[in-house]
């Protein structure tokens, strides 16, 4: 994974900060959230003193581990909150061709929403998600296909799915275009 934003450092340093806070409040040390997530005690370490860029595979493993959403890892307390596509924290897939943008995250950490882009002739395969957690998609731009277990569902402009996240899924983009998503994650955690 990569994060681009204004500050960089910054970001890697605040999800360090919120990692090492909710592994508190949970009560666990390193090493039994290293157990727990699969992800070294070392690395994990290492991201909450914000030493290390980890990857979004990493990330989706600890925030599963904790029974958080994933985006509880980037929190700010902010009251208001404006999310312009484009700018500010970018997450990006190992192979740079699946891009998040956290949008926002509800207080209560059962919903969270993300505009994500897949680049022309590219596919993402996202780690499992937490249980009984619930994706719902909806085609902003271009036209992707969503496999989700063994089905296959192409879907056009504002074309809309859900489906439980903690199974197998992927993006599949087959045109020339980007395809530009709007992600909802609800959580039952």
């Amino acid at each position: 994974m990569h994060m681009e934003t204004d500050d960089p450092k910054q970001i890697v340093l605040q999800v360090g900060g919120s990692l090492k806070k909710l592994r508190k409040e949970k009560r666990l040390s390193l090493e039994e959230l290293s157990e727990l997530s699969g992800v070294s005690k070392l690395t994990l370490g290492n991201i909450e003193r914000g030493e290390t860029n980890p990857t979004l595979g990493l990330l989706w493993k600890i925030s599963k581990s904790l029974s958080i959403p994933l985006m509880s890892l980037f929190s700010t307390e902010s009251k208001s909150q404006i999310s312009r596509a484009g700018q500010g924290l970018r997450i990006t897939g190992e192979q740079k061709t699946w891009i998040m943008e956290p949008i926002f995250q509800n207080t209560s950490n059962e919903i969270e929403m993300c505009r994500a882009y897949l680049q022309p002739h590219s596919s993402y395969f996202p780690e499992p998600h937490h249980q009984y957690s619930t994706e719902i998609v909806t085609v902003m731009s271009g036209s992707i296909t969503i496999h989700v277990n063994e089905e296959a569902h192409t879907l056009n402009q504002y074309d809309s799915i859900s489906f439980n996240a903690e199974g197998k899924h992927s993006y599949v983009n087959h045109t020339d275009d980007e395809v530009v998503l709007h992600i909802i994650l609800k959580y039952n955690l």
